[in-house]
């Protein structure tokens, strides 16, 4: 197995296979896809225009009060990819929260968008400058959903993974599938940061 980037003078090669790369980019609009689905259940507007005879205002300002008092993601995959400010104050947490969550979702799907568009084209795929760290935090942010998926808290737990996919006798267990492309991602991207060295 070569290489799967390598650096050359107009960027970053990427040398995975075409299927690899179609793995990848889907993977990284699925992550996207994820955080859509939490966007659209957290930031939409109550609808209907209130009880009958009602003011139109009450939704804007139900709307608003929610909004100050953001709540945690409910997908723990999602919670990893927008962590609370703080850990031992909720209160402060929330205020974090409420500050800085649209910002940084949109940041992320603007990203991993970008990483799947690049992996998209034909070969041969030569990463600019934006699309190296769009790639690399793409490929992050790819790994905790799996990782949240498949229940990895620990460098124990990773270890333990590894020795399961040595001993894997069952190639239609889905975890098993699972476990090797978090493998196959984990080496991706540690041969991408090497390159950028």
């Amino acid at each position: 197995m070569g290489r799967p980037f390598r650096r050359i003078r107009a960027g970053i090669r990427v040398q995975l296979e075409a299927p690899e790369r179609a793995l990848l980019a889907r993977l990284l609009d699925d992550v996207g896809g994820l955080l859509d689905e939490e966007a659209t259940r957290r930031d939409g507007l109550p609808s209907g225009g209130g009880a009958p005879g009602g003011d139109p205002s009450d939704d804007v300002l139900a709307a608003l009060e929610a909004s100050l008092t953001m709540p945690p993601p409910e997908d723990p995959a999602i919670a990893r990819l927008l962590p609370d400010g703080n850990r031992d104050d909720p209160e402060l947490a929330a205020g974090y929260r409420r500050l800085t969550e649209h910002g940084l979702r949109e940041r992320k799907r603007a990203g991993l968008g970008m990483a799947a568009e690049a992996l998209s084209r034909d070969a041969p795929v030569v990463l600019t400058s934006d699309e190296v760290p769009a790639l690399l935090k793409g490929l992050t942010d790819v790994r905790l959903v799996l990782a949240e998926r498949l229940g990895l808290r620990t460098d124990e737990d990773v270890e333990e993974l590894h020795r399961a996919l040595t001993r894997a006798n069952d190639p239609e267990d889905p975890r098993t599938a699972v476990a090797a492309i978090y493998d196959a991602l984990t080496w991706w991207q540690e041969s991408l940061i090497a390159v950028l060295r």
